[in-house]
């Protein structure tokens, strides 16, 4: 006989991967607030290969808008700057020689409504991954039943992870809730 969980433990991490790469998928999306994390899909040319900046420069955040860049190699400079300048992400850095500063400008309320969107894209995404590993886990359980397993206790195996889907999706709700929630506050 087939033991219920080895469908519910592989569905459950999958859910949770899902929330996992949510939660960081959110975390990249500009909201008007500094943030480190809007660097991490950067990469600069360092000595011929790829880096993230975090790799080549110090990355500080002084206040709520402002993000500083200490390259750790004053060759660095020219690099990092193109490298943001050729970036997705919009902002055009200010270097005094010592340190480059990206100001975060206000968001404004066509942008907001844009960011949200894409936010409200990922948690969709999220949830057809949880939805995804609950219809495995239930399509196992299902041929369980055809090797042996009592119907009960497919039935009990079904309930828990459709509990376990309930769960994560209201874990996806609250992160999506929140970032909307930080996204259209002023």
């Amino acid at each position: 006989m087939t033991d219920p969980k080895t469908y519910l433990d592989p569905a459950e991490e999958k859910m949770e991967l899902a929330v996992a790469y949510l939660d960081e998928a959110l975390a990249h999306i500009r909201a008007g607030k500094a943030n480190p994390k809007i660097l991490d899909g950067i990469r600069v040319d360092y000595y011929g290969s790829q880096a993230p900046i975090s790799n080549v420069a110090n990355v500080a955040v002084p206040d709520a808008r402002t993000i500083t860049i200490t390259p750790w190699e004053k060759s660095m400079f020219k690099e990092i700057e193109k490298a943001i300048i050729n970036s997705a992400l919009g902002i055009t850095p200010e270097n005094n020689g010592e340190v480059i500063r990206l100001s975060i400008p206000p968001l404004t309320e066509d942008r907001r409504k844009m960011l949200v969107k894409q936010s409200k894209a990922e948690a969709e995404n999220a949830k057809v991954s949880v939805r995804n590993a609950r219809r495995d886990a239930i399509d196992g359980l299902k041929k369980a039943i055809k090797q042996g397993m009592p119907e009960d206790v497919e039935k009990d195996a079904e309930a828990a992870v459709q509990k376990l889907h309930d769960k994560y999706l209201r874990k996806i709700d609250e992160l999506f809730a929140a970032k909307e929630k930080e996204i259209l506050t002023v």
